[in-house]
């Protein structure tokens, strides 16, 4: 399949290794065409993959992932053409963190709305997945790395699109038990407000190789 991934940081770059690795076809996208991180993960990654611009992976990608910076992703994504987007999963792991006051950073969005919601908004025909938000680059591709059971969260409004998410987390080596489906896309508001908790855990155990459990009685 080909994958566009959007964004050139480190969930990025993870993301858009573990792809190629499945071997799928990747295109980095980044504000401009000739991103010097992007052209040096292509030129490292082998010959599936590749780097564009935006709009040129959005347009080259079967599903999408944003793995921007979340408090820039509505304006990365404005240089779009929504046509491009329409009926593709797109799955967005980004979190709106706003960094402006220093650590720890507060949300851009949060109680009556989400990033994830308004990329849905800004993009009706494209079908919305939120997941992989609530853990660390490397988890997100490599679960085994925090032992035992763990959950990883997906929402969204489309329903085939979720179960297309979760095959994909289950070649990533997610086992299908742990990935829990919150409901619509507004649960993102809660995944994006988890990550004050998830930095207060980073904090304390002095790792980002964390992640929480779902027990139900």
């Amino acid at each position: 399949m080909k994958f566009a991934v959007l964004g050139t940081g480190m969930v990025g770059q993870a993301i858009a290794g573990k792809l190629v690795s499945l071997g799928h076809e990747v295109m980095m996208g980044s504000r401009q065409r000739g991103n010097e991180k992007a052209v040096a993960w292509a030129a490292t990654a082998g010959e599936s993959a590749r780097e564009g611009s935006f709009a040129e992976a959005a347009k080259f990608g079967e599903m999408v992932v944003n793995a921007t910076a979340g408090a820039a992703s509505l304006d990365a994504l404005s240089s779009v053409d929504a046509k491009d987007l329409g009926g593709k999963v797109f799955i967005d792991i980004a979190n709106p963190l706003d960094f402006s006051a220093g650590m720890p950073p507060t949300l851009t969005v949060c109680n009556t709305d989400s990033l994830g919601e308004q990329i849905q908004r800004d993009f009706p025909e494209a079908r919305v997945v939120k997941a992989l938000n609530t853990i660390n680059a490397d988890v997100m591709v490599e679960p085994s790395i925090v032992p035992g059971s763990h959950t990883v969260f997906i929402s969204g409004d489309d329903q085939a699109a979720k179960a297309e998410v979760v095959e994909l987390l289950e070649s990533f080596g997610w086992p299908k038990g742990d990935i829990m489906d919150l409901g619509d896309i507004a649960a993102a508001r809660a995944t994006e407000m988890y990550l004050a908790l998830w930095l207060r855990l980073w904090g304390v155990t002095g790792t980002g190789h964390l992640n929480v459990h779902v027990a139900v009685a």
